[in-house]
């Protein structure tokens, strides 16, 4: 089952999330409307609100409420805050392979319209007439982990020093921390059990970093499909799974002949395929391939918790679909 045939499954429920998002963005502003469409348009998978619904039905026998529905929202609409934030500290000019706001209006308004993304989504959190408390420290919890991870990144590409442990806490500030907080959010909106909820946040944790190992390996992976250059991390001074896989195959003094390489990259970026042909022949991929496959099974046996259902399958699917998609 691929992800347009699990949103149609979803069906009315998806198209809730869908409005609650049209609705809570609309201004009396006419170039806020004109670019929060633009974003809209071009919004991915939206991966994360079908994971909170595909959780709070599986948790509830396939009912959800207005609660669900507002969870689910403020995921996808913090996650498109962070992504025009990202776009400003990473100098971005495209992402999903079209122009960023950034690119198209300037950092500024790229700034501006993250934070309006970003107050809209605690809106919904904390406009709920029955917030559970839990789920709005979990939601608070997400956004200091999303600002912490973005700076142990900046400073992880000043020293070039990232380890495997360095490498997870950013991918799980940056990215798992915001599937957690939509996974368990899901779990809450229904009234599920903690027992529930707990196997709602292994998954959506284990998830969440499968996700970003696998779109870390796309940067090596020699094709455009991921709407991005080959190498773009690399040239930002990051090193990722596939890299760090590299260089444990290999000796101390050509780890740190190949770290130096990184350090260097602003001034000579056309070491980018050097480090490219590195991570190829010293089994990078093959590393981060085993890492994904790991943290895959770890995020379909948390599932174990979950009562059979339509929507336990589902979360299995999109579970493999993370291993599996090309960009």
């Amino acid at each position: 089952m691929d992800l347009s045939s699990i949103k149609t499954y979803v069906g009315r429920d998806w198209e809730l999330v869908q409005e609650r998002i049209g609705n809570v963005l609309r201004s009396d502003i006419d170039l806020l409307n004109v670019t929060n469409g633009t974003v809209l348009s071009h919004s991915g998978k939206q991966l994360r609100p079908l994971l909170s619904i595909l959780v709070a039905r599986a948790c509830s026998g396939g009912v959800i409420n207005d609660t669900s529905v507002r969870y689910a929202a403020a995921s996808e609409l913090l996650h498109n805050a962070t992504l025009l934030h990202d776009d400003v500290a990473d100098d971005s000019d495209k992402r999903r392979g079209v122009p960023t706001i950034r690119s198209l209006m300037g950092p500024s308004v790229s700034v501006l319209v993250g934070d309006y993304w970003l107050v809209k989504a605690m809106e919904l959190v904390f406009g709920d007439p029955v917030a559970d408390t839990a789920v709005i420290r979990l939601f608070s919890k997400t956004l200091g982990d999303l600002a912490e991870g973005e700076m142990l990144q900046l400073q992880k590409a000043q020293s070039c020093d990232t380890d495997e442990n360095d490498y997870l806490k950013i991918i799980y500030s940056k990215t798992a921390s915001l599937f957690e907080a939509a996974c368990v959010s899901g779990a809450a909106s229904v009234g599920a059990s903690e027992q529930m909820r707990d196997a709602a946040g292994k998954y959506a944790v284990a998830l969440g970093l499968a996700f970003q190992i696998k779109d870390d390996m796309l940067d090596y992976a020699g094709t455009d499909t991921a709407g991005k250059p080959l190498g773009v991390d690399v040239l930002e001074r990051k090193i990722t799974l596939p890299l760090l896989g590299a260089l444990a195959a290999v000796s101390q003094q050509e780890s740190e002949h190949v770290r130096g390489l990184v350090r260097e990259i602003d001034g000579r970026p056309d070491v980018r395929d050097v480090i490219v042909d590195f991570v190829r022949e010293n089994g990078g991929m093959e590393y981060a391939a085993r890492r994904l496959g790991e943290y895959v099974d770890e995020a379909v046996a948390a599932l174990a918790a979950f009562p059979d259902s339509r929507e336990k399958d589902c979360l299995i699917d999109l579970a493999y679909f993370t291993a599996q998609r090309i960009m």
